[in-house]
């Protein structure tokens, strides 16, 4: 198998996709021929490379090069074949492209000693040549090819392994200690410089990298109770009574690697795709189980595994999904999911309870048939119209269940007929909802607080048998999708705890700007379907009759600032931006991991003026009534942290005393010898801890000098006379 490196950087995948079809483009429309990639270099026996191009008279013709001595460059290419080791073979893969393929025509077997057949590699390098390859149309080159060949000889031992059993005698009666890492029969086994199946070249390969230890047939260090490894210096007092007299051949690894009887060879590793094994049938259904069919089988859904579309991926039990897969039809499908029939849909489905429900078909025809086909050739002729009857665009199932099974599963099939003009993209839905009853099972954003990355629960007021519930429901934001158009994108939940901005695009022509008030009423209506909801939950976990679980969503009124009057190409007063304000806080630890609730949530809009801009020489739309421009709509969320105060609550007294609380008051008794600390920046504090000790000394002199120390003397000398 040969192992091609391209010459580029693994990051830069998607610069290296727009610069090939840069290309092919350039190729196709300025009729010359490319070679894709032009440099490569070959670990390998076989190599291959694109032809894109006007290839209709192209001649390819190989030689091999080297560099200039004295400029170190490889001279022009030329249409001048040459007998070289590597046979040029071309295979054309459509009208624009050639795929050109070298294989080399020699053994990689390396030459034994005093061998005389040619047919192998004399040195470990086996191949290390430069090769050209020129596209010529008429005797002049129009492309090249360099290719650079570095292979290595192959290992190949001197007799085939056997894929036999190897009979392993009884280590009892026969010592098979010498060579513990001889693991394959009648083969060199590498890095093993033991096995006698090796040759003296396999062994210059590896000698220096031989197995350590017991493993490679080398005996390990002696350990530490042998009598022999301790000396008179280190050895404690106790040792010459409990050490162990052993060979050091007798080393007790070696018998871990041989049991003694008949070991068969296991298979290598390999490429092939594993075979699953049957599911293992279940009682109950769990959550994330999978659902099983009649014959003990996965039922299965087309789905998105690793971002791709999978035909046939298993259901998961109160797991939700809803995707979307492209397929390029080039011709009418004929098989599932694209051509399916309402018998082979109609399947048996264990429902979890010792019992079984059988899927409900039931068929809808598409007649709008923009959102699932869209055409890639553009400069198709008529004469490759294709008309495709019956081709299944959408399967939605929905799953009705109680308790830990299935009552109920119906399927809606929504099929149409397709006309393409040679190939077209084709769009399918696929999507599977669980229904407890009539109420969709949506799963908790926490328990009991929220955790982030989870969608923000909302809901408004219902009156279900005269009691009062609140019925869930999201907060949406613009999820920009295809041409980013506020007519076909969608919108997606907002997450807690991650910001973002979103928007979408709404064409506007001079027309729309005479009418400013249905202009206005438009983006507010858009702007108003986004959150409809009138309630937010406060956890992650609400009851939907528990009140206290809800907030109230609260709607700042729009009121303009200035009194602007609109004119025949401008509009005021546009609520062209969305603002979702989200304060949460901590409310408790459930193993280490924080809950959060949210406390409030505000729903605000910013106004703006949209005036067509005919700037940039585009002046259509100032003189075209009907001519659009662009604006955005956007809507964006933010969430804030609420601090929590972890302190204990002031008392009146210290909220009312202020003598000592420096902060509002200007005399700050606690900061009287602030200049001799260390907090002090005004001068280094070597100087500013003398002058303070210098004021400390003068304050004692002058108690020592003053009248309370002469008082002191006073009354001590009227005692003692």
């Amino acid at each position: 198998m040969a192992n091609v490196v391209f010459m580029f950087s693994p990051s830069s995948t998607s610069r290296q996709v727009v610069c090939l079809l840069l290309l092919f483009s350039l190729a196709h429309t300025q009729n010359v021929v490319v070679f894709q990639p032009s440099y490569l270099t070959a670990t390998g026996p076989a190599v291959s490379a694109l032809l894109l191009g006007n290839t209709t008279d192209i001649s390819l013709s190989l030689r091999t090069v080297s560099p200039s001595n004295t400029t170190g460059s490889i001279g022009p290419p030329s249409c001048v074949g040459e007998e070289t080791r590597w046979l040029l073979t071309r295979q054309q893969v459509g009208k624009t492209a050639v795929r050109v393929q070298l294989k080399l025509d020699k053994s990689l077997r390396l030459c034994g000693e005093n061998e005389t057949d040619t047919d192998c590699c004399p040195k470990p390098l086996c191949v290390l040549e430069t090769l050209q390859v020129s596209a010529c149309v008429g005797g002049t080159p129009k492309a090249s090819l360099l290719i650079q060949a570095e292979i290595h000889a192959l290992l190949v031992p001197a007799n085939a392994g056997s894929d036999n059993k190897t009979t392993i005698p009884n280590q009892v009666y026969q010592p098979l200690g010498p060579c513990p890492c001889d693991l394959t029969f009648r083969a060199c086994d590498v890095r093993c410089c033991c096995d006698k199946d090796c040759s003296i070249e396999d062994l210059k390969l590896f000698e220096s990298h031989c197995l350590p230890g017991p493993f490679g047939g080398q005996v390990s260090p002696a350990p530490d109770y042998q009598c022999s490894v301790q000396s008179s210096e280190n050895s404690p007092d106790w040792f010459p009574f409990l050490c162990v007299n052993s060979s050091p051949e007798n080393n007790p690894y070696l018998g871990l690697f041989y049991q003694g009887g008949t070991i068969k060879p296991k298979p290598g590793p390999t490429f092939q795709q594993p075979v699953l094994s049957a599911p293992v049938p279940v009682n109950v259904y769990i959550q994330g189980s999978p659902i099983l069919t009649l014959n003990d089988q996965y039922f299965t859904i087309p789905q998105k595994v690793l971002g791709r579309c999978v035909n046939s991926a298993p259901v998961a039990f109160l797991k939700d999904f809803k995707v979307k897969c492209v397929t390029l039809l080039r011709t009418c499908p004929t098989g599932s999911p694209l051509h399916t029939l309402p018998m082979d849909l109609r399947i048996k489905v264990k429902n979890g309870q010792g019992g079984d429900v059988i899927v409900d078909v039931s068929d809808e025809v598409a007649t709008d048939l923009s959102q699932f086909i869209s055409s890639t050739n553009a400069v198709a002729s008529s004469d490759n119209w294709l008309v495709c009857e019956n081709v299944t665009l959408a399967l939605d199932y929905k799953i009705y269940w109680r308790g830990n099974g299935i009552t109920r599963l119906t399927l809606t099939r929504t099929v149409g007929t397709i006309t393409l003009n040679g190939a077209g993209d084709l769009t399918t839905r696929y999507s599977a909802v669980f229904l407890n009853g009539e109420v969709t099972d949506k799963s908790n954003s926490g328990n009991p607080g929220y955790q982030v990355g989870r969608p923000v629960i909302a809901g408004i007021d219902t009156l279900n048998n005269n009691t009062s519930s609140i019925q869930r429901m999201t907060i949406n934001l613009w999820k920009p999708v295809s041409d980013g158009l506020c007519s076909t994108n969608e919108k997606k939940p907002i997450l807690f705890g991650e910001n973002a901005t979103t928007g979408c695009l709404l064409p506007i022509s001079r027309q729309n700007l005479t009418q400013c008030n249905l202009l206005r009423e438009t983006v507010a209506s858009l702007q108003a379907a986004l959150t409809t909801a009138t309630y937010v939950s406060r956890n992650g976990n609400p009851d939907p009759l528990t009140v206290t679980d809800w907030v109230n969503i609260s709607y700042v009124t729009l009121n303009s600032s200035t009194a602007v009057e609109d004119t025949t190409s401008s509009c005021h007063g546009i609520s062209s931006h969305q603002h979702i304000h989200v304060w949460s806080f901590i409310t408790s630890m459930v193993e280490g991991v924080p809950q959060r609730d949210i406390r409030a949530l505000q729903v605000s809009y910013s106004l703006s003026t949209w005036t067509m801009d005919c700037g940039g020489g585009d002046v259509s739309p100032c003189v075209d009534p009907m001519e659009t421009q662009l604006f955005p709509i956007t809507s964006s969320v933010t969430f804030t942290d609420i601090p929590i105060n972890s302190g204990p609550p002031k008392t009146r007294f210290q909220i009312n005393f202020t003598e000592y609380d420096c902060d509002r008051n200007d005399v700050c008794w606690p900061e009287l010898a602030f200049p001799i600390t260390k907090y002090y920046t005004g001068e280094p504090y070597s100087q500013s801890l003398a002058k303070g000790l210098i004021l400390v000394f003068f304050f004692i002199t002058a108690s020592i000098l003053g009248t309370p120390w002469r008082q002191i003397r006073q009354a001590w000398n009227s005692a003692a006379l």
